[in-house]
């Protein structure tokens, strides 16, 4: 579907909204193409295929919003610059990334805005076409507003009846339920949602309703989640009609070539070598995440995983559990500010398999690209440190049709995948069902990472050998959360979430959500600054030295302050109003 975007730019710009002002909303300039143009089911699918466009999170070769500057425990920006102030939580209101980031979502909304504008007048199309469209249509939306709701909360709902003529665009960010509205479209995209399509890479009915439980997630709303949920796990379907389950190898998550399989809940469709420039409509996680020079060359390597994110891999020598409470007491051994000419020896303690397939390492095989060296492969290792992501890199077997250029590949981005949905029922099942039932649902995700046909295997000389990467050694839990209680099943499934979707950027909002239920995360980010800083002994720049995660301030980012003063109305009131502690 992305290989016509290009073609559709004058008439869906025609119709695109940028940010809560006059200028953004729907006064059409001269030499563009009026939408009433478009009310037909060809218009319409033209739209529609411009909403699409926007789930890579990309406005613009240098603009994108769903993969980076979301500070967590799992990466950090790195790079040249060193700890970035999204990491470290020391941004304010004039932050530029912030307002960017505000205005493309805010595009991105009013595509959808614009599908449901000019769906009415669509005369060639039958009700129930008009309503698949417009389910497809509110889905995207709903997700997009999705994030406005966890990063900002405080955000207005600008939907199909603002307009600049109605002169009704001066919207509150206080006057609505975000979270209620976002529902509305996810309920309606479910209830008139096909459950298969032809094109795989559209939204399907089961999809709607992983959305949906995930927004119930992100409320603590348990019940209504589970019954979601139950659903989903005993009935789903991917777009292409796979029973919804685990793959049987963890890396085929993360390669074009296993796409679209029975995990894919809700997989967001990439393209390159398709006529545009750039890779344009590739994955932008490609770009910032792998290595950064050297033999494999496939991006800029901004996005490095931590020292504490590489650490949680440990597991018991004995069980096979991993260090729930622990972990970091123990550091793994790394290469950071050791040259790559240097002799090294990689860490010979036992690990979850699922670490190599996550994080470059040196010494270990960095996909089929060779065995990764270390320094001369890392962007800046003094303030990045000594590893790279793995998940997003195209190989090198494949490269020449999964990559374009040395940055974007086609490698699919599982914005849902199935292990998500079963870690969220085990959550569910912890908080309002049984502890037996959140351990068995764990374990599925367990059993499928100890599969030794999806382990890494050495690499030498161009070939990957019978041996096996590292000391790899992972086990089930055997009644451990029915006889240890609430507080530590509770524990076990945050913990599993972080092994199994590390580096797939869910970790931040997960901390989020988890705040006050057996959690305290401004301890737990404090704590984080203080341990990660005082390891990265060589970085000029490291902020997490000067990192403070205030409670009643750092759970929700700043309204970019270029967006409040916009919003001031003819009586000279303020639409926007700026979220705790950035005024």
């Amino acid at each position: 579907m992305k290989r016509i975007i290009k073609l559709l730019g004058l008439m869906i710009m025609a119709l695109l909204v940028s940010s809560c002002n006059e200028d953004m909303l729907d006064i059409a300039p001269y030499g563009v193409v009026d939408g009433n143009v478009l009310a037909n089911r060809q218009g319409i699918d033209q739209l529609l295929i411009g909403c699409y466009a926007t789930l890579d999170g990309k406005a613009s070769e240098d603009n994108y919003v769903w993969n980076n500057f979301w500070a967590s425990d799992d990466a950090r920006m790195g790079s040249n610059a060193g700890v970035s102030a999204f990491d470290a939580f020391l941004i304010d209101p004039t932050y530029g990334e912030i307002a960017t980031r505000w205005k493309t979502l805010y595009g991105f909304i009013n595509r959808c805005n614009s599908v449901l504008e000019v769906l009415p007048k669509a005369t060639d199309m039958s009700d129930t076409e008009k309503a698949v469209a417009a389910a497809q249509a509110r889905f995207i939306r709903a997700y997009t507003y999705f994030w406005l709701a966890v990063i900002w909360k405080n955000v207005p709902w600008i939907d199909e009846t603002i307009s600049y003529g109605e002169k009704n665009y001066f919207v509150s960010n206080m006057a609505t339920d975000i979270y209620g509205k976002i529902e509305e479209d996810l309920i309606y995209a479910a209830d008139y949602l096909p459950e298969t399509w032809s094109e795989v890479g559209r939204i399907n009915k089961w999809a709607a309703k992983c959305m949906l439980a995930k927004t119930y997630m992100f409320q603590k709303k348990f019940s209504e989640a589970k019954t979601i949920l139950d659903d989903v796990i005993a009935n789903g379907k991917t777009s292409k009609g796979l029973k919804y389950q685990l793959l049987p190898k963890y890396r085929d998550n993360f390669r074009t070539a296993t796409k679209n399989g029975s995990e894919a809940v809700f997989e967001v469709q990439m393209a390159v070598n398709d006529g545009t420039s750039n890779g344009v409509n590739g994955n932008p996680m490609s770009f910032q995440n792998g290595t950064y020079d050297g033999l494999a060359n496939k991006g800029y390597g901004w996005y490095q995983p931590t020292f504490d994110l590489v650490d949680a891999f440990q597991t018991d020598e004995t069980t096979g559990l991993p260090l729930l409470d622990n972990y970091y007491e123990t550091p793994i051994k790394n290469d950071y500010g050791i040259a790559s000419t240097t002799r090294f020896t990689p860490y010979t303690g036992t690990l979850d398999p699922r670490l190599d397939w996550c994080v470059g390492r040196r010494g270990l095989p960095y996909l089929d690209w060779g065995n990764h060296p270390g320094k001369s492969w890392i962007r800046n290792q003094n303030n990045g440190g000594p590893y790279s992501s793995i998940k997003h890199a195209a190989e090198k077997a494949t490269v020449s049709s999964d990559r374009q250029g040395t940055n974007y590949t086609n490698v699919p981005y599982d914005a849902i995948r199935f292990a998500d949905v079963l870690l969220w029922a085990a959550e569910c099942e912890v908080e309002v069902g049984s502890l037996e039932k959140a351990e068995e649902y764990v374990n599925l995700i367990r059993q499928r990472a100890s599969n030794p046909d999806g382990f890494v295997r050495k690499y030498s000389n161009g070939t990957f050998l019978s041996s096996y990467a590292a000391n790899y050694k992972i086990g089930l839990y055997t009644g451990q959360f029915a006889a240890n209680g609430k507080s530590y099943a509770r524990k076990a499934v945050r913990f599993e979430r972080r092994l199994e979707l590390a580096m797939e950027h869910h970790r931040y909002f997960d901390l989020l959500r988890y705040d006050g239920n057996d959690f305290d995360l401004e301890s737990y980010m404090d704590t984080f600054m203080k341990r990660e800083g005082a390891r990265l002994t060589n970085s000029p720049n490291n902020l997490y030295l000067q990192g403070d995660f205030v409670r009643g301030k750092n759970e929700l980012y700043p309204i970019p302050q270029v967006e409040i003063d916009r919003s001031i109305r003819p009586d000279g009131t303020l639409a926007l109003v700026q979220n705790p502690g950035y005024d």
